[in-house]
């Protein structure tokens, strides 16, 4: 059977990224960590304390006796620790399985409490897909959803939060860090806005927790979303702050045994909790370190990034994070690229969207072209990463994507 001009064309191409993978790539650089951290030793030692018949096993719930004494004991010192982290109470942190769970009961259990005041809810079209699911969930109920205007940066502004606002706004959803691009919103900047609305404000803080200190962001919001596995703590396990007012009158989205205040039934797993409690602690005592680190890292990147011709960052260097960096490779398809790369593990977006061969929402919000989008990729690092890796990837990226270019 004859082959048609453009598959074998394909099968060209195909062959040589995968001969550039060969030549350039070394397996086991991982440069992935907006979508996951590696578990800290130190967390899955503790971990292992509360699994098994010689260790803390018991139910947290079953207080009528040492097992569950002990399990709840434990249960209630990592709640300290996630609150010291997020400079709040620890009767403010509600357990969940993670921060999907937490954006879901924050933004439905706020808005369907305040319906009868009004059904207008401000987000943006740079939030994670659980903020813009939710949202369109609750569109379906009979909310209206409203989407700040972003500035030339990619950023919410008070000016373009002010125009989105309504007198029946009731809830308010931003990001603090940009899973994409690293970049910061000014949470403590828009919080009196809201305040002043009588709106709850919501904020995704699962990028900011650990690299941002969260006081000022704190005072400023309501309903704080965190994850355990972002703080190189477990998945599955995340926690919701609420702020004490709001403990009453959050509507819940799982019905049960009434644990946690009522407003999250379900056994709570002990060793995923104490995980992140102990992550927690770690990203307090160690925050300083952990972000000069990776500051250098990320200094280091960019300057072999700027060695690399055509090539350019995604949204706002001044105000984002270090750590989180989306490039864009004129020219050089983002599939290409990471097919080349081999086992240098990098992402072209959000972990929640990478099975969807779409475009970044993220990055077409930022108002550019599909061919760019299409055509950047995210590096994301942080405590384990080496410099020695990122120079290794700097010379990797020297030489693949000029040879991508020229396929």
């Amino acid at each position: 059977m004859l082959v048609p001009e453009h598959a074998r064309r394909r099968r060209r191409v195909d062959s040589s990224i995968h001969a550039a993978a060969q030549v350039f790539a070394d397996p086991g650089v991982y440069l992935d960590y907006a979508a996951t951290t590696p578990v800290d030793p130190a967390v899955s030692r503790v971990m292992g304390g509360f699994l098994t018949k010689d260790g803390t096993f018991g139910n947290p719930a079953s207080v009528t006796h040492g097992f569950g004494q002990a399990a709840a004991e434990a249960v209630e010192n990592a709640r300290r620790e996630v609150a010291a982290l997020v400079s709040s109470r620890p009767e403010e942190i509600v357990w969940t399985s993670g921060a999907t769970e937490s954006i879901n009961l924050a933004m439905k259990g706020s808005a369907l409490a305040r319906r009868d005041r009004g059904r207008h809810i401000v987000t943006s079209p740079l939030e994670h897909r659980a903020v813009l699911d939710s949202a369109e969930w609750l569109e379906s109920q009979g909310f209206e959803i409203g989407y700040v205007e972003l500035d030339d940066h990619g950023r919410v502004t008070r000016k373009g939060l002010s125009r989105a606002l309504r007198p029946d706004t009731v809830l308010v959803s931003l990001m603090l860090v940009n899973n994409e691009t690293g970049t910061i919103t000014d949470i403590a900047a828009l919080g009196p806005l809201v305040r002043e609305q009588g709106a709850i404000f919501h904020v995704d803080a699962v990028q900011g927790v650990g690299r941002l200190r969260m006081g000022d962001i704190a005072t400023a919001a309501d309903l704080i979303s965190i994850s355990g596995h972002k703080i190189y703590g477990p998945k599955g396990i995340g926690a919701l702050r609420v702020r004490r007012p709001l403990l009453s009158e959050l509507v819940p989205q799982m019905h049960g045994g009434g644990h946690e205040l009522g407003l999250r039934s379900g056994t709570l797993p002990t060793h995923q909790v104490v995980g992140m409690g102990a992550a927690a602690k770690l990203a307090r005592e160690h925050g300083e370190a952990d972000a000069g680190h990776v500051t250098s890292l990320d200094r280091k990147l960019r300057a072999h990034l700027g060695r690399i011709e055509r090539t350019s960052t995604n949204g706002s260097l001044r105000h984002r994070v270090p750590g989180i960096l989306s490039v864009h490779f004129e020219g050089v398809a983002a599939e290409a690229l990471m097919i080349a790369l081999g086992g240098v593990a990098i992402s072209s977006g959000s972990a929640c969207t990478s099975a969807e061969v779409t475009p970044s929402h993220v990055l077409l919000a930022l108002g550019l072209g599909e061919e760019r989008v299409l055509s950047s990729v995210r590096f994301s690092f942080g405590r384990f990463t080496t410099m020695d890796e990122i120079d290794h990837v700097g010379w990797v990226l020297a030489g693949i994507v000029p040879a991508l270019r020229k396929l």
